[in-house]
């Protein structure tokens, strides 16, 4: 999930599905009445280059939701109730919304402090822990269910260690844990890159008016964190509901392992499809109330930055329990899971377990997820520029059209696919490009935010200038609104990338036959509980995804150096 550097990434990131965190100034009238500001945000047309690809694009993501609802619609209207009204369905519901808002929550209650104390604070070594407390996103929260299981079951390591059986590593609160730990660096790295860009001068008025860091804090700075952490937030939410590994490794009924169990047992798939709607009703729900949250209704998201850094807030005597925090954090979501992985490969050597070679699925991993970062790049940057200088009520719905593939667990994805494949097109099922396209109807929205958001910094001015000096609309997408794209296009791939490196249901069901991964290879070796086989490529998936994030926020900081 990163050429371009990670913190660029979560900056983009922090405009997904958000309003945008200021509107650029309204440029003067030109002298040519004749002349259209095709850069401006209030321009009237689009040239086709943009939005036809772009319209095209979001059909395509509509596919699998378009599945479900012909799945779903074979129900009759009598039995579609009595299935909604369920008890059974109406425990799913609960226990999936209960799972997301608690994930959600506490992430927010991990990621913003933490994003203050990295950027804004004199924390000791927060250069190390702005680095370190973003890791655990590169671990697949299978891997991470798979760890907290490896150590806590029956005959795992605590009890092997400490002569004691820990309590069962399943049902909520193992699962709230592992998303918590591994999907909290959404909010932080959001929230991160929206306090390098905010203006100093707010609080530094707040300080110099007798306020305390805590309250310059809570009535100056936060307000002006409500866009990013509320994408981060909603990145999260997501996520959440549309995980499958870790709640089935847990043993957590939600939708997607619901939906996964009625597909594969159950021989009429309708009332399957019909929980993937639900599914797609709540996600709509958590968009229009991240939207609401996002909106920018004073003007106070507009503020940027003065291009000076802020100064350091001093800790005080809080200094050392901040970094026993951020300490606590990195050990539970990063040193931990991977002691556990490095036990169990040790343990496996030692016993003579046979470890196959793990060159040839990280090989296949790679190749797979840079198709579909390359591939989602190519379809968000119409979407991007569409929604980044137009406010057409269309664009906003190409846009939001666009997310829908996220939402839905990636086992939905697949089966939609499947469906479509072996009826319309059989000489792409079972194939990379089919695999290519499931990454893309579910990571989208990582490349849209970026590209978008990357768009949205940059005063549409530049581009009214390049019409003014007689650049067709054409030529000033091609020679400037696309470069100035560039960098977000970078990140949004990156983030992609590393996303799709870790995909398991859509992999599991689209991947050509033998074509197995690195995450494939994990959760087959984890559903049969040898947990030894399992950690080695467990480590080398936690490995390749990493290094580029590490090297990428590095770079970053270097450049703003």
């Amino acid at each position: 999930m990163r050429t371009a550097t990670v913190v660029v990434m979560d900056r983009d990131l922090s405009g997904v599905l958000a309003d945008p965190l200021g509107e650029p100034s309204e440029p003067p009238a030109p002298t040519t009445p004749a002349r259209r500001r095709w850069g401006s945000v209030r321009a009237s047309r689009t040239h086709p280059v943009v939005w036809v690809p772009a319209l095209l694009v979001a059909l395509a993501m509509l596919v699998p939701a378009a599945f479900l609802v012909v799945q779903a619609s074979e129900l009759s209207g009598e039995r579609i109730q009595q299935l909604v009204t369920a008890p059974e369905t109406l425990r799913l519901t609960g226990r999936t919304l209960l799972l997301a808002g608690s994930v959600t929550g506490a992430s927010l209650l991990l990621g913003v402090p933490i994003a203050w104390l990295t950027v804004r604070s004199d924390l000791p070594g927060r250069r190390f822990f702005a680095v370190a407390t973003a890791l655990p996103l590169v671990i697949p929260t299978y891997v991470g269910a798979y760890a907290l299981v490896a150590a806590l079951a029956p005959g795992g390591l605590v009890q092997d260690w400490f002569g004691f059986r820990p309590p069962s590593p399943y049902g909520f609160w193992a699962a709230f844990t592992a998303l918590t730990l591994f999907t909290f660096p959404y909010v932080l790295l959001t929230v991160q890159a929206a306090l390098r860009g905010l203006d100093p001068s707010l609080e530094e008025a707040s300080r110099s008016l007798g306020r305390g860091p805590l309250v310059t804090f809570l009535r100056v700075t936060l307000p002006q964190l409500r866009p990013s952490a509320a994408a981060g937030g909603l990145l999260v939410t997501l996520y959440v509901l549309s995980d499958f590994g870790a709640v089935s490794m847990l043993r957590y009924s939600t939708f997607t392992r619901a939906v996964y169990l009625q597909y594969r047992a159950a021989f009429d798939r309708a009332p399957a499809a019909l929980l993937g709607v639900l599914l797609v009703a709540m996600t709509v729900v958590f968009l229009v109330l991240e939207a609401r949250v996002a909106r920018d209704r004073g003007g106070q998201f507009g503020i940027r930055g003065s291009g000076r850094a802020a100064s350091r807030v001093p800790l005080g005597r809080w200094r050392w329990p901040a970094v026993a925090f951020c300490s606590s954090v990195v050990i539970a979501g990063l040193v931990l899971p991977v002691s556990v992985l490095v036990s169990w490969l040790v343990r496996g050597l030692r016993g003579g377990e046979a470890f196959t070679a793990v060159a040839g699925p990280a090989g296949r991993s790679l190749l797979v997820a840079a198709l579909g970062a390359l591939a989602a790049v190519a379809c968000a940057v119409p979407i991007a520029v569409w929604a980044a200088r137009s406010r057409s009520r269309l664009a906003r719905l190409v846009e939001r059209a666009s997310f829908t593939g996220y939402a839905l667990p990636g086992i939905v994805v697949a089966l939609a696919l499947v469906y479509v494949g072996i009826r319309t097109v059989p000489a792409l099922y079972q194939t990379l490009a089919m695999l290519v396209f499931a990454y893309v109807v579910l990571f989208l929205p990582q490349a849209v935010g970026a590209v978008r958001t990357s768009l949205l910094q940059v005063n549409a001015n530049v581009e009214d200038a390049a019409r003014m000096l007689g650049s067709s609309r054409l030529t000033t997408l091609r020679r400037v609104t696309l470069p100035l794209a560039r960098r977000g296009a970078l990140a949004g791939g990156a983030l992609v990338f590393l996303t799709a490196l870790k995909e398991l249901p859509a992999t599991l069901l689209l991947a050509p036959t033998g074509y197995d991964t690195l995450a494939t290879r994990v959760w087959s070796a984890t559903t049969e509980a040898f947990f030894a086989r399992a950690s080695l490529p467990a480590l080398a998936l936690i490995l390749l995804g990493s290094v580029p994030l590490a090297v990428s926020m590095i770079r970053e900081r270097r450049e703003r150096i």
